[in-house]
């Protein structure tokens, strides 16, 4: 049996990989650096040396050489072999980049071991079926990549929000598998999850990404007007028309075209973009001529497709033709451990944009965004951060200073953080029964991130103590806790305790 490498300059991650692997019958070679790995690459005689692996699973980042130039060196030699990526970086590009290179898959830190041991198994099997599945790089070994021109309008338009959901990470994964293909997208989800996001984020990744993207929301524009804007029109095709126009679909001719809120679209014309999906050319209103376009469609919608076309409000066959490749972005309810990244973004955003300082978080602030449930989702969050950002005197925002509607809802009701965070001179009578109490209550209401929510509370509580007690001096808040000035200055970071103008004198 061929053995599995794995690439980690974490010993700890070489050893929990290691003893999985082999309690599931594999044998392991580990490397704690590329060098190393591509030496041992170099020694062997192709693909049928018993030596080669089955697998190889590499960290992303590392000193030396990384996983993408471990990745593109295994390409070269063993297009065949399954490469598995792994990093504790969930963004969007590197996830792209990874499937773009040829990855067989991408694990995100931290992940299931049993999980990983069983995507290894899959990407062995992989191997000794006919290949394909992997994206071929460009003839110079490097990914596709868009033009300079593509890359600034993606900077312009604003890239896709970092996220550590399960759920977005499947997105991601999808985007990144969708980078070589031109197949239609239908983008489900409610209003405000970030489905223009994700929509300008496929096509920026595709080899349309040098063409244009072209946004059309059906809801908004009037009925009778649709069909011109979609199609564009002859002179004198109707009153008014003086001069031929050009619809969407021909501006969007070689890239990428989004009709977001499809199922919204009136009947009518359900049946003509049924027609352009089927025939990639159409008729201008008023006009004789078939003018040929090539779009990619991705739609988009928050309402139910399903129900509508057993209502007979949506064509059935438009919805089969739509739905080839669908992605489901869950509300940020659904994904808590993302609010205090974006809330983090979102602040200073708002203060680049106001040329004003960045509004910190306090503990209380945070716990209450992140208990809220966001009925207008991301957007909502993001106008939350702007109104903070303009109405927060003070550098770090506390419970007291966010909008009514959180207040209304409850959700800066005191926490349990508040509760253990008792000065010395009155500790409560037994906080260990608190702290029970409150993971019951957590319990019962199923708080999906109990664990790290906790977590955080206590930390956020140890820390703010500990530098209360030092006056605000990090060296002697860290030395009282035991442990490093950079690991603590590291968590206050994490935990929204970093303001720089907070600290005492000293600090």
């Amino acid at each position: 049996m061929k053995p599995i490498w794995i690439l980690d300059d974490e010993p700890g991650m070489r050893w929990v990989l290691e003893r999985a692997l082999d309690k599931a019958g594999w044998a392991v070679r580990c490397f704690a650096d590329g060098a190393a790995l591509l030496a041992a690459l170099g020694e062997l005689n192709g693909a049928d040396d018993p030596r080669t692996p089955a697998v190889l699973m590499s960290d992303v980042r590392m000193p030396g050489v990384d996983g993408f130039g471990v990745l593109a060196q295994v390409r070269a030699e063993l297009p065949e072999l399954p490469v598995i990526l792994m990093t504790a970086y969930t963004d969007l590009e590197t996830t792209v980049a990874a499937f773009s290179r040829g990855a067989f898959d991408y694990l995100t830190k931290p992940f299931d071991i049993q999980a990983a041991v069983a995507l290894v198994d899959r990407a062995a099997r992989s191997a000794q079926a006919p290949s394909g599945a992997a994206a071929p790089p460009s003839q110079d070994g490097q990914p596709a990549a868009a033009p300079a021109a593509a890359n600034a309008a993606r900077e312009e338009e604003g890239a896709m929000l970092p996220s550590r959901s399960p759920a977005m990470q499947e997105v991601f994964r999808a985007i990144g598998r969708l980078a070589q293909s031109s197949a239609t997208v239908l983008i489900t989800g409610e209003s405000g999850t970030g489905k223009e996001l994700v929509a300008r984020a496929l096509h920026q990744h595709s080899r349309r990404a040098a063409g244009p993207f072209v946004a059309v929301n059906a809801a908004a524009i009037p009925r009778d007007l649709l069909e011109a804007e979609l199609f564009g029109h002859e002179r004198g095709a109707f009153t008014g028309a003086v001069q031929m126009r050009r619809g969407r679909f021909e501006e969007a001719d070689g890239g990428t075209l989004f009709l977001d809120e499809i199922g919204d679209m009136p009947a009518e014309l359900q049946t003509r973009l049924l027609r352009v999906l089927a025939e990639n050319s159409f008729y201008r209103v008023g006009g004789s001529r078939a003018v040929q376009v090539d779009v990619r469609i991705v739609a988009a919608t928050h309402q139910p497709l399903e129900d509508r076309v057993q209502a007979g409000l949506f064509r059935a066959d438009l919805f089969h033709r739509l739905n080839v490749i669908r992605l489901r972005l869950p509300p940020l309810r659904a994904r808590r451990e993302d609010i205090e990244r974006l809330a983090h973004h979102f602040l200073a955003r708002s203060a680049a944009q106001l040329g004003v300082p960045v509004r910190s978080l306090g503990p209380d602030a945070l716990l209450a965004l992140e208990r809220f449930d966001y009925p207008g989702n991301i957007r909502q969050l993001e106008n939350i951060c702007q109104w903070l950002t303009v109405m927060t005197a003070s550098p770090q925002v506390q419970a007291q200073d966010l909008p009514p509607e959180i207040l209304a809802a409850g959700g800066a009701a005191p926490a349990p953080a508040a509760a253990l965070s008792a000065s010395a001179g009155s500790p409560p009578a037994d906080w260990r029964a608190a702290l029970a109490g409150e993971v019951l209550r957590r319990l019962q209401e199923r708080d999906p991130d109990l664990m790290e929510s906790l977590r955080k509370d206590f930390e956020r509580v140890l820390l703010s103590q500990a530098l209360s007690q030092a006056g605000g001096q990090r060296g002697r808040a860290a030395l009282m806790l035991g442990i490093g000035r950079n690991t603590l200055t590291r968590k206050c970071q994490e935990l929204g305790l970093d303001d720089p103008q907070a600290k005492a004198p000293g600090a």
